[in-house]
């Protein structure tokens, strides 16, 4: 029976039980009303609420900026979350936030890169994301091109692009050539299916993750966050030395 029951206890994550040792929150949507996040302020607080109640007490939010869809700019980004910084302080919300963006790799991206000043996360880094439908043909030139321009890129969830499923060799030659790999939370729970779950955990296995976000848009995420804390993953990734634990 004993021996039996040292297997079991060797299953048995080690004690966690929220977010804290994690930090800061490099990845959400909570400037209302400019992106597909939050629509209203009073969402944004509740979305903020309840990662506060999970533990986090730091956030980077990072609204999209696409030349097709969502055409934000510094001052609308700004200026956002000076009035999202208001409203914390009204309600007495203890958190400390700091906007940068989401970049669309798209050729008005390309375009900033080299005539902007781009917003950006603790010394540098910039968050980008690609398309999901096909791998970008000029990946290694623009990654090429933001380090010559002086960012850090960071790859924004990219066990979400089901191309590289079956070509895991590519997660590692992005990663080889600089680029800093950012999971999300919910991935871990299943949130974006059963293969992107896996590719996360791979991803974990392999010591290949450097940060980890919410990705916060709606209360569906905030709901499967909740449920994030029982994952075995969420323990193995709040082991690491994730860049979230020294950015601010």
């Amino acid at each position: 029976m004993g021996f039996f029951t040292n297997i079991f206890k060797q299953k048995e994550p080690p004690a966690l039980l929220d977010f804290s040792s994690i930090k800061t929150d490099i990845h959400s949507h909570l400037i209302p009303g400019i992106d597909d996040g939050a629509k209203t302020m009073d969402e944004s607080i509740e979305l903020i609420k309840v990662q506060y109640e999970l533990g986090i007490r730091n956030f980077v939010t990072t609204p999209h900026i696409m030349s097709d869809f969502f055409k934000n700019t510094p001052e609308i980004i700004l200026g956002g979350l000076n009035e999202l910084r208001i409203v914390l302080k009204q309600e007495n919300i203890d958190v400390t936030i700091n906007a940068a963006a989401e970049y669309y790799l798209d050729e008005g991206f390309v375009h900033k890169l080299d005539h902007e000043k781009l917003l950006t996360i603790g010394d540098n880094y910039l968050l980008f994301e690609i398309s999901y439908i096909n791998p970008p043909d000029n990946l290694r030139d623009v990654i090429f091109k933001i380090q010559t321009n002086g960012y850090k890129p960071i790859l924004a969830h990219p066990e979400r692009y089901p191309f590289y499923y079956k070509h895991f060799d590519e997660y590692k030659r992005i990663r080889d050539s600089g680029v800093l790999l950012q999971i999300n939370f919910n991935s871990l729970a299943g949130y974006y299916g059963i293969e992107a779950k896996k590719i996360a955990e791979q991803l974990i296995d392999e010591k290949m993750v450097d940060l980890i976000g919410s990705d916060m848009h709606h209360s569906r995420h905030a709901h499967c966050m909740r449920k994030v804390c029982s994952e075995k993953y969420f323990y193995k990734v709040a082991e690491m030395n994730l860049l979230n634990k020294t950015l601010y």
